[in-house]
């Protein structure tokens, strides 16, 4: 069965196919096994972890920009322009100072103690228990996030292409699983270094490609659409008049910043990734390149949502109620065939980041964290056969829970249980800033209580805080106070 589009400028239909659909699926997916295959020769359990530390930093700067916008950024923050303008940019300026601080001060410590899962610092600087409650956390935080950005990308994929051809949705998943694992099981984060950068690429020219082509349509030179946009009520980025707005620049500043340091600095899918680089210096120098050009990257991209927004316009194209469907709508429904194809071709590239790594490093940190397999004596295809265990294990936890959100298709529980998820991060913040910035030691049985403990004072101020501050609605600065309750806390069970 075709796919129709409707293509409104010439009022035509334009009928892509199930094969040709087919065919751009199985071109992109072969390019990742070709990498795969160069890239896993001779890999053993070692490579898979930190690829022999021999990653050259400029393709793990370019590969972390598609890992860093996933499909969550690929489509949402293109809408969010309609309801929060451009203030979002501030926020990631706010990334830029998150990621000098990961430069200077974590990469330096992860490095100097040659670390290959960095939850193994809390063993070294509070014991036994910090340690499996740090890994716990990353895990229960991962497996939820990158599902949610893969359910995102793939329910997308189902509506617009795979519901056509009949194909039940937990079909779709699994095939998409299957995929993943089939690049990334052998050679892990020395071929997802490369892969990421294939992905970049896919996404980005996309997006440049659906931005010529919208600029086209509307009738403007580049310079013209540029003041456009300025012109507009959308490209307001700085709100300073209401403290309690979620888009005051201060709290979308120091949000940015603190989301990049915990998120990045304190994840290990994504230091992984840099500690595969040959030496400190070249990491520090992947960070420090990778963070200037995210800036661009978001600010290009919140550009696209204010010309789809005016493209919309000129059209009378109904907004959808979800801004998320803003961009795939046009693409698949009004653009050209040839935007239609290179959407789809950046829409599987940001499927797969979200995938590849988050597998990958969910696989190292349960075999260093839990299993101890960096600490015994195993022989390698012993350690290998556990580690395919894992991997393979971890992939149908991925597969599960992407199923149930579909199966709840309700995005206000579903956005609970990200928020509950993302408030695992700040215990990671707070443990690892006293580590960092104190000398003292801690009762280490108690610190799985106030992990919990942490999280669950953070949901009450967040759900009574109109009623405790006065009308002031906690937002994106949850994740500072959280950090901060779980830092006082630790400081409640210092050892004398």
């Amino acid at each position: 069965m075709p796919i129709v589009y409707y293509c409104k400028k010439n009022n035509q239909n334009f009928d892509m196919s199930s094969t040709l659909v087919f065919i751009i699926i199985t071109l992109y997916f072969s390019l990742l096994l070709i990498i795969a295959h160069f890239t896993s020769k001779g890999a053993t359990s070692r490579t898979f972890f930190n690829a022999n530390r021999k990653s050259p930093w400029f393709v793990v700067a370019f590969g972390m920009i598609g890992t860093s916008l996933s499909g969550v950024t690929f489509m949402s923050v293109p809408g969010w322009v309609g309801t929060t303008q451009f203030s979002y940019m501030v926020m990631a300026l706010g990334y830029l100072f998150g990621y000098i601080v990961i430069a200077t001060i974590l990469l330096p410590m992860y490095y100097k103690l040659n670390l290959t899962s960095i939850y193994s610092y809390l063993e070294t600087r509070f014991g036994f228990w910090s340690y499996k409650t740090g890994a716990f956390f990353f895990i229960l935080s991962r497996s939820l996030g990158a599902a949610f950005r893969m359910y995102i990308v793939i329910n997308v994929l189902q509506i617009f292409v795979f519901d056509a051809w009949s194909v039940p949705f937990w079909v779709t998943v699994l095939v998409f699983i299957v995929l993943v694992i089939l690049y990334t099981y052998q050679g892990g984060v020395k071929t997802i270094v490369w892969t990421d950068s294939l992905q970049t690429i896919g996404m980005l020219t996309a997006v440049i490609l659906t931005l010529v082509f919208v600029t086209k349509e509307l009738g403007f030179t580049f310079t013209q659409v540029v003041e456009k946009v300025n012109d507009s009520q959308m490209s307001k980025m700085f709100f300073a008049d209401n403290w309690n707005d979620k888009r005051y620049f201060l709290k979308q500043f120091f949000a940015g910043m603190f989301i990049t340091i915990t998120m990045t600095g304190l994840d290990q899918e994504m230091m992984q990734k840099n500690l595969s680089c040959k030496n400190i210096r070249e990491a520090q120098k992947n960070m420090l390149t990778f963070s200037v050009i995210i800036v661009f990257v978001i600010l290009m991209f919140l550009f696209l949502g204010a010309i789809l927004y005016m493209y919309a316009g000129a059209n009378n194209v109904q907004i959808p109620k979800t801004t998320d469907d803003l961009y795939p709508l046009l693409a698949l429904k009004y653009f050209s065939p040839a935007i239609c194809i290179i959407f789809l071709i950046g829409l599987i590239s940001a499927a797969f980041p979200s995938a590849d790594g988050a597998l990958t490093s969910l696989t190292t940190s349960f075999s260093i964290d839990f299993l101890g397999l960096n600490k015994k004596k195993i022989d390698e295809n012993k350690l290998r056969k556990t580690r395919y265990k894992v991997h393979f294990s971890f992939a149908l936890l991925l597969l599960v829970i992407i199923v149930v959100f579909k199966t709840l298709n309700d995005q206000a529980v579903i956005g609970k249980i990200l928020t509950v998820a993302g408030y695992t991060y700040g215990p990671l913040l707070g443990l690892f800033s006293f580590g960092l910035f104190t000398k003292l030691k801690v009762k280490d049985t108690l610190v799985p209580i106030i992990a919990v403990l942490s999280p669950i004072i953070c949901y009450l101020l967040s759900t009574f805080s109109k009623e405790l501050f006065n009308g002031y609605e906690l937002g994106y600065e949850l994740l500072i106070i959280n950090g901060v309750i779980t830092f006082a806390l630790l400081l409640m069970i210092r050892k004398k």
